[in-house]
């Protein structure tokens, strides 16, 4: 495992990459509403972030499994899907909908990464609450993302809240770090045993996104090779931050407020 601190310097440059990831969501919260295809959605966002001199860090991005690289420059996942959906002419979005969109942006040599769960209209209170669990459990996990606690008691903050409201926590997928690669060191669980893994240092950056699902916590990879949905087809909520441990605790890098206000 190679994991790469980041000094003070390229820490400024990671929050300029991703604030332009929060600046793309919050253009592309304007957009969401019943009757637009996630396409449209991807052609709106890879128009902003190269108007604002980045590159879409997902656009062609190599796909593990060994499939084809990635076509979108966001992922468009749409109620059932957890992870990796790609925009499309044909998936449009209805009333009731949920839509994660994960963004990511490469500026001045380092990535931003970022995700949130939108709502399409109105969505049944069970849903409503999935996403703001979802979104609590995220800022749980960045309160002990600091130096001298452990990796895990990332994920346990997740795994902990979430499941004490039922919901099923997705563990075959992670976050991870980040810095001039989208991915780096290390794995970053949304489950673990408070008090063990790598000791968090000053220096590290990492992207923590709980991706929470509905019912069970199984997975299935469809034939594209990219699209993860779940098993029971129950909806799933996906949020992330980039955060640096800086100066002993976590500084958010990535920002929500652009879709939210």
């Amino acid at each position: 495992m190679s994991i790469f601190l980041k000094t003070e310097d390229e820490i400024e440059l990671m929050r300029q990459a991703n604030s332009l990831v929060g600046k793309t969501l919050g253009e592309l919260a304007k957009h969401i509403r019943p009757g637009v295809s996630t396409l449209e959605l991807d052609r709106i966002a890879d128009e902003f972030i190269r108007d604002h001199s980045a590159i879409p860090t997902f656009k062609g991005f190599p796909n593990p499994l060994g499939g084809c690289p990635f076509p979108g420059s966001i992922c468009t996942s749409v109620n059932d899907v957890v992870v990796h959906g790609i925009p499309d002419s044909k998936t449009v979005l209805r009333d009731g909908d949920i839509i994660s969109i994960d963004c990511g942006t490469l500026l001045n040599g380092f990535n931003g990464d970022s995700c949130y769960t939108f709502c399409v209209g109105e969505v049944s209170p069970e849903v409503a609450k999935l996403l703001s669990v979802t979104k609590e459990s995220l800022y749980k996990a960045i309160e002990v993302a600091k130096a001298g606690n452990h990796l895990e008691d990332i994920g346990n903050a997740v795994q902990d809240h979430c499941e004490s409201h039922g919901y099923g926590v997705v563990r075959v997928l992670t976050g991870h770090g980040i810095g001039r690669k989208m991915h780096e060191d290390p794995q970053v669980p949304n489950y673990g045993k408070r008090g063990t893994g790598i000791l968090l240092k000053t220096g590290m950056c990492l992207a923590i996104e709980p991706m929470v699902t509905l019912g069970d916590r199984k997975v299935m990879l469809m034939s594209d090779r990219w699209t993860i949905k779940t098993y029971d087809g129950k909806p799933s909520a996906h949020f992330e931050h980039t955060i640096a441990l800086h100066r002993g605790t976590a500084d958010i890098l990535s920002s929500f407020s652009e879709i939210e206000s």
